[in-house]
């Protein structure tokens, strides 16, 4: 059974998850917290499996809350974003940067609202997101080991970044190392919740030194620029220009296997960095990756492979 700390100041919001997890049948809530403070004090005592937390309480918020579980008696936390407008969103994806490890919107309160679609996210979710063994999260860098090494290419144009469940705080990882000026055009892919993804390109826009933003169809890739996909889209380069596709998510792995097959050169990340290890192994079990590194240790090589330098890098 996953034991659920619920969040919110919102007696309506907690009694809907409360009725939506009730159903489930592998869930029960364990703990209700109206604030940020009791949210922290009834993650002590309760020793929940995941924790939702909503972003805006009274007393202490749950930006605030995650980063004080997360220091003292990490739990996964899911967060929960009642609108999708820019301050909003950029709470949440700040929460996930400081441990919380994914973010969804809200249910719909009307009464004639099909809660169908949110129940499902919402549950795949949780029994995804309980599974996660998190570690205190502390602000600071580690170095990787160096144990082997191996060659890196040069002269490559574009970088394509690919991620899943944990990803955000992974993505943020590397675009914050690539400079001003960076010597390539970037495509990132999140699987992300409906509605998201403006805001996470919105985010990382202000926590980058590139500029970065949500792609539209027709667009130019540009050097030094970020483009982000569309929620619920694919996104496709051909003949130069960027097409924006109506379809569901594809297979990363397969879809790394057919860049590696093409020319291009691949890393995943370890799985001693991942938050979630699913995509990089299945990229692995498809002999998809030519590199296996520590998220510390790509972005030296992403920036050694753009700087156009042939050398070593560490693979821890």
């Amino acid at each position: 059974m996953i034991r659920v700390l619920l969040a919110d100041d919102s007696t309506l919001v907690r009694a809907i998850l409360k009725d939506v997890l009730g159903s489930a049948g592998d869930m029960t809530v364990v703990g209700e917290a109206v604030n940020g403070v009791e949210a922290v004090a009834l993650n002590e005592a309760l020793r929940p499996d995941i924790i939702i937390m909503d972003i805006l309480m009274p007393v202490m918020g749950g930006l605030e809350a995650t980063e004080t579980i997360m220091a003292k008696l990490p739990a996964p936390i899911l967060i929960l974003s009642a609108t999708l407008d820019d301050r909003d969103v950029k709470l949440a994806f700040t929460a996930i940067k400081k441990g919380a490890l994914d973010v969804m919107g809200k249910p719909a309160l009307a009464a004639d609202v099909n809660q169908g679609e949110f129940v499902a996210r919402l549950l795949e979710k949780i029994r995804l997101l309980a599974r996660i063994k998190v570690i205190h999260h502390i602000q600071r860098r580690r170095e990787p080991d160096a144990v082997a090494v191996q060659k890196l290419p040069a002269n490559r144009s574009v970088l394509a970044i690919g991620a899943s469940t944990g990803g955000p705080k992974a993505v943020l990882s590397i675009l914050k190392t690539l400079p001003a000026g960076f010597n390539g055009a970037v495509f990132v892919v999140q699987h992300i919740s409906s509605g998201f993804a403006h805001g996470f390109a919105h985010w990382l826009d202000i926590e980058c030194q590139l500029p970065v933003r949500l792609a539209e169809a027709g667009d130019q890739p540009l050097r030094g620029e970020v483009l982000v996909a569309p929620t619920d889209c694919q996104m496709r380069l051909e003949n130069g220009v960027i097409r924006v596709l109506d379809a569901p998510a594809g297979d990363g792995a397969q879809g790394l296997a057919e860049i590696r097959n093409s020319g291009g050169f691949t890393i995943v990340q370890d799985e001693k960095s991942c938050v979630v290890f699913g995509m990089p192994k299945a990229a692995i079990a498809l002999n998809a990756a030519e590199a296996v590194l520590s998220l510390e240790a790509i972005p030296d090589a992403v920036n050694k492979i753009f700087n156009s330098q042939r050398g070593d890098i560490h693979v821890e």
